[in-house]
């Protein structure tokens, strides 16, 4: 099967936040690969992924990392897929560190960067099915109904409430 999105972690503990971007692609139905590649500890290997990633027709890819979080920066250096970033609560800096070193690349090397953690990590999912939903109607169409689901949802609780306020 030919994935169309690469999750890439720095780290195994990073599984259960990064599990979210798997759990998203799942439910539209989007073809992904996952692996452990570190920015520090298997540079070479990041760097190659990167290069060939375009030509294993990968469209998108999603890197989670924590602390200096440089795993999304190095893979953008290396490709001109998007890359999306997700910051990860590893240090007893709560992920803030993570948010910084994700978001701060410098000009001419583009890691659209979302919320740190397990939130981060399922919008990052869905950016990547809205990047892939340009060119796949039937994407388009699933994010649609899943926008409209939002808001049904949204709607029944506010109506709840408004029930328990006995209005």
């Amino acid at each position: 099967m030919n994935e169309l999105v690469s999750i890439v972690m720095g780290s195994d503990s990073d599984l259960e936040v990064m599990q979210e971007c798997a759990d998203v692609l799942k439910d539209f139905g989007v073809s992904f690969e996952m692996q452990v590649l570190s920015a520090h500890r298997t540079p070479s290997l990041v760097a190659d992924f990167a290069a060939k990633a375009k030509e294993k027709g990968r469209k998108v890819i999603i890197a989670g990392a924590g602390g200096a979080a440089h795993l999304a920066g190095a893979i953008a250096a290396n490709t001109t897929l998007p890359v999306i970033g997700v910051p990860l609560a590893a240090t007893q800096l709560s992920g803030f560190d993570a948010l910084l070193a994700t978001v701060q690349m410098p000009a001419g090397v583009p890691v659209a960067t979302v919320a740190v953690g397990k939130p981060g990590a399922r919008n990052a999912g869905l950016l990547a099915v809205q990047i892939l939903g340009l060119s796949d109607a039937r994407l388009s169409e699933k994010l649609e109904k899943y926008k409209s689901s939002l808001a049904e949802s949204s709607q029944e609780k506010n109506k709840k409430l408004q029930e328990k306020m006995g209005k």
